[in-house]
C-alpha cells in the first residue's frame, strides 16, 4: 500500500555561477557549504540532470520522478499527468545576481522540441529584495526585426537596443520564451518556469571564468527564437493587497498568485486539478494538514499533491508566498 501523500519539501540543489554572490545564504539563510558563491538554487526540479529529491517524512529520499511514476495524476492532477506523464512541469529557482547574467533568449515549445526534443522556457520573475538602483533587461526598447537586431549585435551595440527597468522588492515580471531578457546586478529572485534547461546566451559583457575562458555564445541559434516585437508595457502590473490572494500572472504553463497575508488563513484548493505550489518569499508560518503541523520559512518551497484539497496556514508574524498551479 502505498504512503500517503502529504506536503513535500525537497532537498535544495545548490548551483555556483560566475555572476554569483552570497544572499541566498545572508538573506534566505541557506547553507552553500564550501561554495564559492551561489548563483541559483533549484527547489523544486523534474530536469533529468537535476531531480529533486524528499527532504523529510515517510517519503524522504525518494525523488520527484520516483513519485511520478508511483503516484501519477494523484500527485499532479488528471490534466497535469494525462499532458506531461513522469516529467514534472515547473522548475521552482532561487537566484541570486551579485553581477549582470548574460543576455539570452530561451526557446519556445516549438522549437525546443524540435532541436533539443525538450519543453519550451517560459518564465516569471518575482523581485525579493533589488540593491538600491538595480536593473533587469527584458525585452527591445524600440521596433525591432532580424537584420536590425543582427546589425546592433555585430556593432557592439546590443545594449543599445535592448529595454531596461528598474527592480524593486515586490514587483513581477513575466518573461514568455523568446523574450530577450537578463538579470540585473543586485537582484535576489524568485523564478517559477517550465521544466527546460535551455539557454541561448546572446551576450556576457566580454567576461572570463577563471581559467581566462569566455563562456560559449549560441548566437546563430538564438535568432531563430527571439520574439523581435516592441511591447509598450514589459512589467507585470498587479495591485498589492493584505490578506488578500492577488492574482498576478496567468499563462498555459502555470498560474501564479500573491498572498501577503498579516494572520493566518485557510485554502481550498478543492476546484483545481492540479498539484500547489508555496513558495515562501518573506516572514514564515506552519503549513497544518490532516492534524499534522509543517513549519515554513522564507525561501522554503513546498508542493502540496493534488490529493490535499484544504490547507491551513497559520502564522503570527505574517508571511508572503507565491502560489502556483496548473489551470
Amino acid at each position: 500500500m502505498s504512503t500517503p501523500l502529504y506536503p513535500l519539501k525537497f532537498k535544495t540543489i545548490f548551483k555556483d555561477k560566475i555572476w554569483g554572490g552570497h544572499k541566498i545564504e545572508t538573506y534566505l539563510h541557506k547553507n552553500i557549504g564550501d561554495l564559492p558563491n551561489c548563483g541559483e538554487t533549484w527547489e523544486i526540479s523534474g530536469v533529468k540532470s537535476d531531480v529533486s529529491v524528499v527532504d523529510s517524512g515517510e517519503l524522504k529520499g525518494q525523488s520527484l520522478a520516483d513519485l511520478l511514476e508511483q503516484y501519477q495524476a494523484d500527485l499532479v492532477g488528471e490534466k497535469v499527468y494525462k499532458h506531461f506523464g513522469n516529467t514534472f512541469p515547473l522548475l521552482v529557482k532561487f537566484i541570486d545576481a551579485n553581477d549582470d547574467l548574460s543576455v539570452q533568449v530561451h526557446p519556445d515549445d516549438e522549437l525546443a522540441k524540435k532541436r533539443h526534443n525538450s519543453f519550451g522556457k517560459t518564465e516569471m520573475w518575482y523581485i525579493i529584495e533589488a540593491d538600491k538602483g538595480s536593473t533587469l533587461i527584458t525585452g527591445f526598447n524600440q521596433e525591432m526585426d532580424e537584420q536590425k537586431y543582427v546589425d546592433a549585435l555585430n556593432s557592439g551595440h546590443i545594449m543599445d537596443i535592448l529595454n531596461r527597468e528598474e527592480a524593486v522588492a515586490g514587483d513581477v515580471f513575466f518573461l514568455p520564451a523568446g523574450r530577450v531578457h537578463t538579470i540585473g546586478k543586485g537582484l535576489l529572485i524568485a523564478e517559477i518556469q517550465q521544466t527546460s534547461d535551455i539557454t541561448y546566451r546572446i551576450y556576457d559583457f566580454d567576461r572570463v571564468d577563471d581559467k581566462g575562458n569566455r563562456r560559449e555564445l549560441h548566437t546563430e541559434e538564438a535568432l531563430a527564437a527571439i520574439d523581435y516585437k516592441h511591447y509598450d508595457e514589459y512589467k507585470t502590473i498587479y495591485q498589492p493587497q493584505k490578506d488578500e490572494t492577488v492574482h498576478v500572472v496567468s499563462c498555459p504553463y502555470f498560474t501564479t498568485n500573491v498572498l501577503d497575508a498579516t494572520h493566518g488563513t485557510e485554502k481550498d484548493y478543492s476546484n483545481l486539478d492540479s498539484f500547489v505550489i508555496h513558495v515562501c518569499v518573506e516572514g514564515e508560518y506552519t503549513l497544518k494538514h490532516n492534524d499534522l503541523a509543517y513549519p515554513v520559512k522564507m525561501g522554503d518551497c513546498i508542493l502540496l499533491p493534488k490529493t490535499i484539497d484544504k490547507v491551513e496556514l497559520k502564522t503570527t508574524s505574517g508571511f508572503k508566498i507565491l502560489e502556483s498551479y496548473i489551470e
